[in-house]
């Protein structure tokens, strides 16, 4: 009896042993997702609740089983809210290590160097991971940036997020703006940067093409953009023809073929190198230029050097069949 007595402790002692063993090794063992797994946390969610998301997600094999662990081996730790990436073949020890982490899913929204108001408005629109509706934003207003946000945050405080940038940029830059700048108001620095940034996509020019509209405004000259053409038109959507002899003609708020002075507003919404090459422009004697053809503006300080090289311009476009 003595022998059975004392084999049934052995027996109990090796179950015990077993089942320890398994309690630790089920703490970092391999976990049973089969590919990587998105789960959202709601703010306020216990571990308990995490627990329950991951087991419907595949991510844990046994819900209790992982509240169990995460209690024992968690050291009272808590959990984030947020969206989390949980790798394939996560541990529980993993999995609550990126929870407590607090490293959430990025998700990003990019916002080009102008990109018109109604783009970005049918961009955050077309984005089915926001909510809420919004209106267009006003033109200018949204700093060209990559945003982060929360899957399922609304439209309206991802678009605050982009305007407030704009807003602390623009104010920034003011500040140390240059006494050769012929903007007269933070607004006014826009609506010039915005014509600057859809006359030139090479970043080393920007500075003169500002100071060429620079001199153009001090001079009295008609600016003669002609994106403030296209703007009315399209709201700064591709146009997608070349631009009619009317339309140069024509008369509106934005047309700098027919006024002298800026547009009434902004025609994009300008970057922080366009927004800089405002406020900082070269000093220059220039007036006039047109494109080299080699994706790039030639600069010319007199009518006469501008009539040359637009019909060097022209000799390109026709041997290009443009013409």
């Amino acid at each position: 009896m003595r022998r059975l007595g004392f084999g049934m402790v052995l027996i109990g002692l090796a179950v015990a042993a077993f089942i320890a063993f398994r309690f630790v090794y089920g703490w970092t063992e391999a976990g049973p997702a089969t590919k990587d797994i998105t789960i959202v946390v709601p703010e306020g969610a216990t571990i308990a609740d995490a627990a329950i998301l991951l087991k419907q997600k595949g991510a844990v094999r046994s819900a209790d089983a992982f509240l169990t662990r995460a209690k024992v081996f968690g050291r009272g730790k808590s959990i984030k809210a947020g969206e989390f990436l949980i790798p394939q073949g996560a541990s529980n020890s993993d999995i609550f290590r990126i929870l407590g982490g607090g490293k959430t899913l990025t998700r990003l929204v990019t916002i080009p160097e102008g990109m018109p108001s109604i783009l970005v408005h049918e961009r955050l629109m077309a984005n089915e991971e926001l909510t809420g509706d919004i209106s267009v934003p006003a033109e200018g207003s949204v700093l060209p940036d990559s945003y982060a946000f929360d899957k399922g945050e609304s439209r309206a405080v991802v678009l605050k997020r982009m305007q407030d940038a704009m807003n602390r940029t623009l104010a920034r830059m003011w500040a140390e703006r240059a006494p050769n700048t012929a903007a007269r108001t933070p607004k006014e620095a826009i609506v010039l940067a915005s014509i600057v940034e859809k006359e030139t996509a090479v970043p080393a020019e920007r500075p003169t093409v500002a100071g060429v509209y620079g001199n153009r405004l001090k001079a009295r000259m008609m600016l003669q953009a002609d994106p403030t053409i296209i703007y009315p038109i399209t709201r700064g959507k591709p146009l997608g023809r070349r631009i009619r002899k009317s339309e140069i003609a024509a008369v509106n708020d934005y047309n700098t073929y027919a006024m002298i002075g800026l547009p009434k507003g902004p025609i994009a919404n300008p970057g922080r190198l366009s927004i800089l090459a405002v406020l900082h422009p070269a000093e220059t004697k220039a007036l006039y230029f047109v494109a080299d053809g080699k994706g790039g503006h030639i600069f010319a300080d007199t009518l006469q050097e501008h009539n040359e090289n637009v019909r060097k311009w022209f000799e390109i476009r026709r041997a290009r069949g443009e013409l």
